[in-house]
């Protein structure tokens, strides 16, 4: 299955529908903790700070999202990157895919749209944290050019934190 020949809603994102899908998703999954669930809140005053969020689906049917956060200098001292200049790094937030259509690749090609986009927008830097028993997902980053910099432990427990030169 190719992204590019699925409907993508990327502006004016309905944040109810990204909930529904984001918990209906989760709720399919072996491990639902290594899925991020911001709240509604926090995905309305992020989105209010330049957070883009893509959501892809086939006819009217939920397929899978996307998320790129622009980094601030707390984040990256949490991420233990505070040598970096915030502006200059962009967060891939929570990624995730309808069970339905796990294996297709999709996880890979939509890292390639937000590093196409993100070099688009200036960035420098891409950092994202994993679970550390998500082989499949650090497998895509790994493929992806992405670095495993260290482990943190965050509100969700112990992640992984990978870093990406974009230039």
């Amino acid at each position: 299955m190719k992204l590019d020949s699925l409907k993508c809603i990327n502006n004016n994102i309905n944040i109810d529908d990204y909930i529904a899908n984001r918990d209906i998703v989760k709720s399919n999954m072996e491990y639902p903790d290594w899925l991020g669930d911001f709240s509604r809140e926090d995905l309305c005053n992020m989105l209010d700070n330049n957070t883009k969020i893509w959501m892809y689906y086939k006819d009217d049917e939920f397929v899978c999202s996307m998320m790129l956060i622009p980094s601030t200098k707390k984040d990256l001292v949490k991420f233990g990157l505070d040598n970096l200049n915030y502006e200059k790094v962009v967060d891939y937030g929570p990624m995730f895919v309808n069970t339905k259509y796990v294996g297709n690749g999709l996880q890979y090609q939509m890292l390639e749209v937000l590093d196409k986009y993100s070099k688009e927008l200036g960035y420098e830097y891409a950092i994202s944290t994993i679970h550390l028993d998500n082989v499949y997902s650090i497998r895509n980053l790994v493929k992806d050019g992405f670095v495993l910099v260290g482990s943190r432990e965050f509100k969700r427990g112990i992640r992984n934190v990978y870093l990406k030169n974009l230039k």
